[in-house]
């Protein structure tokens, strides 16, 4: 079965015809073939490099777990006290990336202020803690299929010395270890922008690590975006005045990747979305709609990614009004090919 009829099959099954946050009761009681629920917790999915495993945070300012995709077996990866971590990713040499601050003040402080780099190595013993990488972090990280590299953003939130008001800027780096102690190497700066026209956020690579996809928030909406990391040079894929456009896993081959979309929904804000798939084609018309978490009353479907292989995606149940990021499980579509 192709993509399509799989995402037809899909909206069949949750009844795609229906008004936007008009059906009562939760879409996970009303699962198509093609999905299968992996947790009743968690939020911000990531897929391992050999698509075995799926991490995911408990909750925001939680611990970091991690699932075996045929067992379901849950393994707790933060095995020491912590103040709690906000992500965590794979590395391509199976190390956690995790993004979390080392004190705890409150909710918004610490995460547009403190949050920071941190790695956990994939044989940690319970009490082994994860290293600083020393860098602050805003929101995300694109984390390089194929090689230890990296891109970030930061905000005046975490450095008011360096950069000015409403100003954001993204930079790349490779993750390199001294002796066993990981740290940032080949810092460069890629991109600045300025709110409220764009505020920044790395998201992926793509072609051979020589372009990174981001996203540009100009609250309420945002847009998909692309930089040559050679040239500079930036390519629009999708940017509608009215509509939130949030990029996210990409898939494998880097010809599509996933979006939270506001499209179809009766507001158009990060409160308000669905799971999109997006040619990456200038200004691409090429969108077609995945999940339909939202034709029920408070549910959105958020936060993406594709397996290594691309015949997977996971993905989180949330609520239309919780923040971003916020979820309460974990889910695989089967995508086909």
């Amino acid at each position: 079965m192709t993509f399509k009829s799989l995402v037809a099959a899909s909206a069949i099954g949750l009844t795609a015809v229906a008004p936007q946050g008009t059906k009562q009761g939760s879409p996970d009681e009303h699962l198509p073939s093609n999905i299968t629920r992996m947790t009743y917790f968690g939020e911000r999915a990531s897929w391992s490099p050999d698509g075995r495993r799926i991490a995911f945070m408990e909750k925001s300012f939680g611990d970091a777990y991690e699932i075996d995709m045929s067992t379901k077996a849950l393994r707790l990866l933060t095995q020491y006290p912590h103040p709690g971590f906000l992500r965590v990713q794979y590395l391509p040499n199976g190390d956690y990336f995790l993004i979390g601050a080392r004190t705890f003040t409150d909710i918004q402080a610490t995460r547009g202020r403190d949050q920071e780099m941190w790695i956990l190595k994939h044989d940690a013993k319970p009490g082994d803690h994860a290293l600083p990488l020393d860098h602050k972090i805003s929101e995300g990280v694109a984390i390089s299929r194929a090689a230890m590299k990296i891109a970030w953003s930061n905000t005046r939130g975490q450095y008011p010395d360096l950069l000015q008001q409403g100003e954001s800027v993204i930079y790349t780096a490779d993750v390199v270890y001294d002796e066993g102690t990981p740290k940032l190497a080949n810092k460069k700066e890629v991109l600045r922008a300025k709110a409220p026209e764009c505020t920044l956020e790395a998201q992926d690579f793509r072609n051979n690590d020589t372009e990174l996809i981001y996203t540009c928030y100009r609250s309420p909406f945002a847009d998909v975006l692309g930089v040559d990391l050679a040239s500079g040079r930036i390519t629009v894929y999708r940017r509608i005045p009215g509509e939130y456009n949030e990029v996210e896993g990409i898939f494998p081959d880097g010809r599509y990747t996933l979006v939270e979309s506001s499209r179809e929904q009766a507001q158009h804000n990060s409160n308000y979305i669905d799971i999109w798939k997006l040619r990456l084609e200038p200004e691409s018309a090429d969108f077609t709609r995945v999940t339909h978490w939202g034709e029920y009353e408070g549910y959105k479907a958020s936060n993406p990614v594709v397996s290594p292989d691309g015949r997977r995606m996971a993905f989180q149940s949330a609520r239309s009004k919780d923040p971003a990021g916020v979820g309460y499980g974990i889910f695989v579509m089967d995508l086909g090919r």
